[in-house]
């Protein structure tokens, strides 16, 4: 026998709508759909809220008097009213936002020479550095180079969650970009200048696994030339070969400079009061911006010119690596910058005075530093993803939602605004 239609169950009978309730549930919708725009036209309203009220009361009517239709009319009119505004958008940063914005920059800023390295700027060690950032060789089973975590093509990063040399680490492959402006190096800031910094992957036996004696073996035998012509001496310890390689690599990778971006121009715009110049800053990384400086805080940590205070913090994601096991992060960071024979206090500085190792000098590991890592600048962000000091985040996105409590709408305002730190 056939089974009675499914809809013949009165249970799944939609009951007939009175007209009264439709028109309210209609009304509802609408106004939800006005609170939303309202919201996010926030940063405009302020400078015109009187206006705005006056259009959407002769647009619309008393409140009693709503209708579905004039209500679409209303939203209408508002959308039309936002379009006209945003053309002024950059003018209304108020004066604070403008003093915080103003502090990202300028960039390119000067660059100057490492003290602490007596090659860097050089020509000659700028072209030896490229060529043994290359060189497969420097490493233990002559199969890894240092362009195998940082390629080039990736914004010299590898886009592993972590990096993998000839074995997998527990920490993601940093940007190189904008190296030469960190004041410490490594998540955990175990090393105090790029040189010793460049020197780390070359002896870990998980990265490059080379030895101080395989590096100066490889430097007598293939650059003794160019050896000699960037550093005067054609003779020395296997040691202090190993160091002057660091060296190298570190006038070399003190060129990777991002460029301008988007962000660069409004900022300079808005700085000299050029509203026309200023308007071709898209408006979703204006409002982007607005929370960045704002009410997301997102600048107490990353600010300056490279987006970061070049210190450390509690990060917001899990420390274990392993069941039972944390990644200690600054904490363990401090102890073996203290005890590297390559640190800044030591005999491989070329800064005579010692300028340059005060900071080390003064360090001392306290418990707040344990599960802090190092703040990343933010230029050139959007092309270095996964995230986080263990690559956890996948996207943008995952870090502004897990760092913040932001509306969605928020999220992709601030998402947009790190884009357009991307040089072209």
């Amino acid at each position: 026998m056939r089974q009675p239609a499914a809809l013949l169950d009165h249970r799944l009978v939609r009951p007939r709508q009175h007209p009264a309730e439709r028109a309210c549930a209609d009304g509802e919708k609408a106004e939800k759909q006005l609170a939303e725009i309202a919201r996010r036209s926030n940063a405009f309203a302020q400078a015109r809220s009187s206006a705005t009220k006056r259009l959407i009361f002769l647009s619309c009517g008393l409140k009693g008097h709503f209708t579905l239709r004039s209500m679409k009319v209303c939203i209408t009119l508002l959308l039309a009213t936002l379009a006209l505004m945003a053309k002024a958008s950059a003018s209304e940063f108020g004066p604070e936002e403008i003093r915080k914005i103003l502090l990202h920059g300028p960039w390119p800023p000067p660059l100057r020479a490492d003290p602490s390295n007596r090659v860097s700027g050089k020509p000659e060690a700028i072209k030896l550095g490229e060529r043994l950032f290359f060189e497969p060789r420097l490493s233990g089973t002559g199969s890894v180079l240092c362009a195998t975590c940082h390629a080039p093509f990736r914004g010299f990063h590898d886009a592993r969650p972590r990096a993998f040399g000839l074995e997998q680490v527990e920490r993601n492959t940093p940007s190189l970009l904008n190296a030469r402006f960190n004041r410490w190096f490594g998540w955990d800031g175990a090393q105090d200048s790029l040189w010793a910094q460049s020197i780390r992957p070359l002896l870990d036996p998980k990265e490059m696994r080379a030895t101080p004696a395989r590096v100066a073996e490889l430097m007598r035998k293939n650059y003794s030339n160019e050896y000699q012509a960037v550093f005067g001496r054609s003779s020395a310890s296997d040691e202090e070969i190993l160091v002057d390689v660091g060296k190298a690599l570190a006038a070399f990778q003190e060129t990777l400079v991002t460029g301008r971006t988007p962000f660069d121009d409004f900022r300079d715009a808005l700085g000299r009061g050029d509203d026309a110049a200023a308007a071709g800053y898209p408006l979703a990384a204006q409002r982007g911006l607005r929370i960045f400086v704002g009410k997301g805080n997102c600048s107490v940590c990353h600010f300056g010119p490279q987006f970061t205070n070049g210190e450390f913090a509690d990060s917001g994601v899990p420390l274990f690596v392993a069941p039972g096991r944390a990644d200690p992060g600054r904490h363990a960071g401090i102890q073996r910058l203290k005890a590297s024979p390559y640190n800044l206090l030591g005999r491989y500085n070329d800064d005579t005075s010692r300028a340059t190792a005060t900071g080390t000098r003064r360090l001392e590991a306290q418990q707040r530093n344990f599960g802090e890592f190092r703040v990343p600048g933010l230029r050139n962000v959007a092309r270095t993803a996964p995230y986080m000091h263990n690559g956890s985040l996948a996207t943008l996105r995952d870090v502004v939602r897990v760092h913040s409590e932001l509306y969605e709408s928020e999220v992709e305002d601030v998402v947009a605004f790190l884009e357009s730190l991307t040089a072209p």
